[in-house]
């Protein structure tokens, strides 16, 4: 263990931090419902978007990329697109203002402003909606759970650890007993202080992990650049673009890569990234998933702000979190034979992280690097919790349990709610085998039973809330099912969940009348959505002459495009800095000013509420 006492200081002032942010919080949270689980809707857009990216950089995702970083090289930018990451463009241009504008506070409870309170499908697609929520966030908790106790299990080796515990554990279950340990901290003060603490611990956090980014791209630098240094990789390692077949080849550098890929399936690139693309430009016109990123847009003061909140995501997120990434990849490519990165089933890449940081960094950065990655995993922990507690309390508990609960009532049942939640997580993380397989069975899986419904809520009038249902609940059964018999890698049968889903939204719809026509006229007033349309638009010009629709298609439409360019050009970025590509980092810079005047015209300005 290369712990030194300024390191494990370090670690034990932030959980302390932590604790005494959960009580400090305690009583503004307890004033409400509203204060509790959305801040009261009155924090500022961009505290909650650096929230919401510090949820983003979580440890077991950051393990993952630094693993594809190490194998992929600079292709593995685009990887990330299975969330799809540029999902956050298209909320910062137009989705995160159309879904504040119904000022719900869950994604269910939205529900009610597209398709009424009285239709019979409606209670049926809330119940759906909650289904899916709970399930995707117990998803991401064994997600981050997983991930942490492998991170620990590094530092922190069990033969140091046994000696004073009057138990003894198998090897295979020692990163799971971490996992429990530290999520019992972050589940305090989540749980003590709701959205608040969250909040502030997230800024704490984002701060303690840009000081340690930028040391550890730094210390890579050093080390490339010193000594001779060269990087020992396959051609095309250092190139972003590709082809039909990825033509990287290990054989004669670490052979084991090779059989890494194979696994991962990636081989076939092109038809893999347009497989992604695809997937994502759907799940992107979807809307958010309704987990923490949701809870965050609802909670902002308004969708003017809720679309800034979003556009400063990928802002402060990205070339903060791909400075530690290609500075740890660099770091494990010059001294590969140094790391163990043995597992149960050989070379464990998902390791690289821990181990590199482990190896390399000095007292103090270590300590700090410990710190954020573990702030990491208990801020994302925190923001999903946070989400799950809102569905169960407004969705589930005041809905059907308890509509007339007091104020004690209700925060007691957040409490509760909160207890429970984490510990399905805990026993969902027991059945995960590794970080990837849960990444892929909720973004290639869970979440291809979700677009097909919520694609079609947006942008077809004729759209009702059976559709809604049939669609959703389609999907949902078929991905379970198929998922559970599929051995393979996951994307792979998402278009059939999607056409799956997308019979049970027609079906649904058109055994069922349309939806009021009233509450169509409201919610395309308010909303303000583009789309097909035309039926409601004649309807509400009859009442209102002087309406003006949404004629933003083509120039949202364009922000998006060059928003996606923007984003991938953030991604670089530090990559080009840390492995000092002149050219390359030259180029990203000029068209990164270019994108940045141009939206200041066709976004910036034209922000309104």
């Amino acid at each position: 263990m290369n712990l030194h006492l300024i390191d494990i200081s370090i670690i034990i002032a932030y959980l302390l931090t932590m604790i005494f942010i959960g009580f400090y919080m305690r009583k503004k949270a307890k004033e409400n419902k509203d204060s509790y689980l959305m801040g009261g809707k009155k924090m500022p857009w961009y505290l909650l978007g650096l929230s919401d990216a510090s949820d983003m950089f979580d440890i077991s995702g950051t393990m993952w990329m630094v693993s594809l970083c190490f194998v992929y090289g600079l292709k593995s930018i685009w990887i990330p697109w299975l969330w799809p990451v540029f999902n956050q463009v298209f909320m910062m241009m137009f989705l995160s203002k159309w879904l504040r504008r119904s000022n719900a506070n869950t994604g269910a409870e939205w529900l009610a402003t597209r398709f009424g309170k009285n239709d019979k499908g409606v209670s049926q697609s809330h119940k759906v909606v909650v289904v899916f929520a709970l399930i995707g966030c117990l998803g991401f908790l064994a997600y981050g759970f997983i991930g942490l106790g492998k991170f620990i299990e590094i530092f922190i080796p069990w033969t140091t650890v046994q000696p004073y515990l009057p138990f003894d554990i198998r090897p295979e279950f020692v990163g799971h007993f971490y996992g429990i340990v530290f999520t019992l901290f972050a589940m305090f003060y989540s749980i003590m202080g709701g959205l608040h603490s969250i909040v502030l611990g997230d800024l704490i956090k984002y701060s303690i992990m840009t000081i340690a980014c930028i040391a550890i791209a730094f210390i890579a630098m050093t080390h490339l650049h010193t000594n001779g240094n060269v990087l020992n990789v396959p051609e095309g390692w250092l190139n972003p673009f590709f082809g039909w077949n990825l033509n990287m080849n290990w054989d004669k550098i670490i052979p084991e890569v090779n059989n890494k890929i194979s696994s991962d399936g990636y081989e076939l690139f092109g038809i893999f990234f347009m497989m992604m693309l695809f997937k994502g430009v759907f799940a992107s016109l979807a809307g958010p998933a309704p987990n923490y990123d949701m809870q965050k847009v609802l909670s902002t003061k308004s969708p003017k702000e809720a679309s800034k909140m979003t556009g400063f995501v990928s802002i402060i997120l990205l070339p903060i979190r791909y400075s530690m990434i290609i500075g740890l990849t660099i770091l494990a490519l010059l001294y590969y034979n140094q790391l163990n990165l043995s597992g149960v089933n050989g070379v464990d890449f998902e390791k690289i992280l821990p181990a590199t940081i482990n190896k390399f960094l000095p007292v103090g950065v270590l300590g700090l690097t410990l710190t954020g990655l573990l702030g990491a995993f208990m801020g994302t922990f925190s923001g999903t919790l946070n989400a799950a507690q809102a569905y169960i309390v407004n969705d589930v508990y005041l809905k059907y349990i308890n509509p007339n609960a007091s104020n004690k009532k209700i925060m007691t049942t957040n409490y509760l709610s909160g207890i429970i939640v984490v510990i399905l997580g805990i026993i969902l993380g027991f059945f995960t085998k590794d970080v990837n397989s849960i990444l892929q069975w909720i973004v290639g899986g869970l979440y291809g039973g979700y677009i097909a419904a919520n694609l079609f809520k947006w942008y077809w009038w004729r759209f009702n809330a059976n559709g809604f249902y049939w669609g959703m609940s389609t999907g949902i059964i078929s991905s379970l099912i198929l998922l559970k018999l599929y051995d393979g890698l996951f994307l792979n049968i998402w278009p059939l969940i999607f056409v799956l889903s997308v019979i049970g939204c027609i079906i649904g719809t058109f055994t069922a009348p349309p939806t009021n026509i009233d509450t169509l006229k409201q919610f395309y007033k308010t909303v303000k959505p583009w789309g097909f349309w035309k039926p409601v638009h004649m309807a509400v010009l009859n009442d209102e002459p002087d309406f003006k629709p949404n004629t933003r298609f083509k120039l949202d439409m364009f922000n998006v495009v060059i928003g996606i360019i923007a984003q991938c050009c953030l991604t670089l970025l530090p990559i080009y800095v840390v492995l000092w590509m002149k050219l390359p980092l030259f180029i990203t810079v000029i068209i990164l000013g270019i994108i940045a005047l141009i939206l200041k015209r066709t976004w910036w300005d034209k922000l309104e509420d």
